[in-house]
């Protein structure tokens, strides 16, 4: 097995494993870079991580999103929610400001901050549904927040989930609100990520194809057993997760 390969792997696990938990799989991704020398990290790499991990979430979603040309409101909704996210987002790239958050110092904060913030939304009494009680205005409240993901360390899937939870919608839904609203986050994040490779000098190659199929298996796996998950416990693995991540930072930081 060459070690291109096993950096592959490395990186495809992080990325489909971390993107859809409350945990950032930007901050991951940045960590894993920082302390290890991965020669096999570009952005063409990032972008083929991303397109797996789109294409997971799409197969996984397949019915539904055949379902919303039903649903003409929740299609609606998701783009509403979608629009902040994407406008910041384009912004903060294009002006480079977004490499200015990408550090070890703030990923541990924030990490904390949010993992924190994560623990008390879980504990909101249940009452509300998509199918229900999913309106413009509670999608633009999950939208806005969503902004936040842009910082490494907040974790996208972790503060969509905070702010369904803290509108009172149950864990699976939450959940699904947060895959849904994955969609357009990642196409954005890819065609970013094409637009900058197109002027660069690239080459394909068979490490891209291997990058989307296991980042691909990886996140779908972990769509898969996530939602089992959320039907039957808390999310308090992921805020010690994100505790004991966080501390260590410190140490490796302050010390």
């Amino acid at each position: 097995m060459s070690q291109d390969f096993i950096e592959i792997l490395i990186l495809s696990a992080v990325q489909g494993i971390s993107e859809f938990l409350p945990i950032s799989s930007s901050a991951h991704l940045i960590i894993a870079s920082s302390f290890y020398d991965l020669k096999t990290s570009s952005l063409l790499i990032d972008i083929s991580l991303h397109l797996g991990s789109l294409l997971a979430i799409i197969f996984f979603f397949r019915k539904d999103l055949f379902d919303l040309k039903n649903n003409q409101k929740l299609l609606s909704l998701i783009v509403i929610g979608s629009i902040p996210l994407i406008i910041f987002g384009y912004i903060l790239h294009t002006t480079e400001l977004i490499y200015l958050l990408r550090n070890i110092k703030i990923i541990a904060w924030t990490t904390l901050f949010f993992g924190i913030i994560l623990y008390f939304a879980d504990q909101r009494k249940i009452d509300q549904n998509i199918s229900t009680h999913l309106n413009v205005k509670s999608i633009i409240f999950i939208g806005l927040l969503q902004i936040l993901a842009l910082i490494p360390g907040v974790s996208r899937a972790g503060i969509t989930m905070t702010a369904a939870r803290f509108l009172k919608f149950n864990r699976v839904d939450s959940g699904k609100i947060s895959f849904l609203l994955s969609i357009p986050a990642l196409a954005g994040a890819s065609f970013l990520g094409l637009k900058d490779a197109f002027n660069e000098s690239i080459e394909l190659n068979y490490l891209i194809i291997i990058a989307i199929i296991l980042s691909f298996l990886f996140s779908y796996t972990t769509v898969k057993f996530f939602l089992n998950y959320l039907n039957k416990f808390s999310l308090n693995i992921f805020v010690i997760y994100r505790i004991i991540i966080s501390l260590i930072l410190f140490v490796i930081i302050y010390s």
